[in-house]
């Protein structure tokens, strides 16, 4: 949890706890409280699951955008800075608290990026209250039971469901510096070589945080899954998916069977070579320049 220079944490109230988000605040982004950095529209950054996972996922992405917007990243309920409740978390928990989210930080309709399987419950958040999106940009938006394609019926799925083991295999193999670095280097990056130590420091310190073992391991249970196939064709904001040619849980086939299923909503879809799960951290070079085009090209109808 490594904030950029001139972010600070803020935090907001929801349902079930209390939610951490880094929005800018000083130099040299607001070089003093005015009127004009009020004013500016709101952008917000949805980070993904997976063993500490957190709004630093962004980070390399979202400064550049700082001038333009009020940037809201939040660590999402269970994650990161923000709190993490006693319960085994479901689905319904993340789509509230979105929505919580965006009605009490934003007045207006906002574009929202996010990633993996929150993006997938963002868009179940956009079909329920579609009031709150201005757009959809999403990197791997998949709910990880797409066309029955079911990850919880994986080997790895099916030893964490084990009591009591799951907490051994948390504390010994993925809330390590060690645990964190094989699961980005092998599951999470294309190219292992672009994991460099500040990334394992951020993932480790948000999975060493008490109770986060709860909202990960509700993750990595399969607790989380659904079809996502089942909802896209209720989809009505404007949508752009950037997809990762090398991701390692749902492949892009995956990706553009969903985007098929509305092109009414979903008028964009990336397959992005020689990434996978996390271009934001891999090549945030190009997530940046994708995102800004595609802000663009999805509000050209307004």
């Amino acid at each position: 949890m490594i904030e950029p220079n001139g972010f600070k944490q803020n935090s907001l109230s929801t349902s079930l706890g209390r939610m951490a988000y880094y929005t800018p605040a000083g130099s040299p982004w607001r070089p003093s409280d005015t009127v004009e950095s009020a004013e500016l529209p709101p952008l917000v950054f949805l980070h993904g699951f997976g063993g500490g996972s957190s709004a630093y996922e962004w980070s390399k992405v979202y400064p550049a955008f700082a001038s333009e917007y009020r940037i809201l990243a939040p660590d999402l309920i269970g994650w990161g800075r923000s709190e993490h409740p006693v319960r085994n978390y479901k689905i319904d928990d993340y789509i509230t608290t979105i929505i919580e989210f965006l009605e009490g930080t934003c007045n207006q309709a906002v574009p929202v990026v996010a990633s993996s399987l929150t993006a997938a419950f963002t868009i179940r958040a956009a079909i329920e209250r579609p009031d709150l999106f201005k757009s959809l940009i999403l990197t791997t938006p998949a709910g990880l039971a797409d066309f029955g394609q079911d990850y919880r019926r994986s080997f790895f799925a099916q030893v964490v469901s084990t009591p009591i083991l799951d907490r051994i295999l948390y504390t010994t193999g993925i809330a390590t510096s060690a645990g964190i670095r094989n699961f980005l280097e092998n599951r999470q990056f294309a190219q292992s070589s672009r994991v460099y130590e500040e990334i394992v420091e951020a993932y480790l310190a948000s999975a060493q945080q008490p109770n986060a073992e709860y909202a990960a391991l509700s993750f990595v249970r399969g607790d989380l899954c659904f079809d996502l196939s089942l909802y896209v064709p209720q989809l009505t904001t404007p949508t752009a998916i950037i997809w990762g040619q090398k991701s390692e849980f749902t492949g892009p086939d995956v990706g553009k069977r969903l985007a098929a299923l509305n092109p009414q909503a979903i008028r964009i879809f990336q397959p992005l070579d020689d990434v996978g799960l996390t271009p934001q951290l891999e090549l945030p070079g190009v997530t940046i320049g994708l995102i800004r085009r595609y802000l663009q090209q999805l509000n050209e109808g307004e």
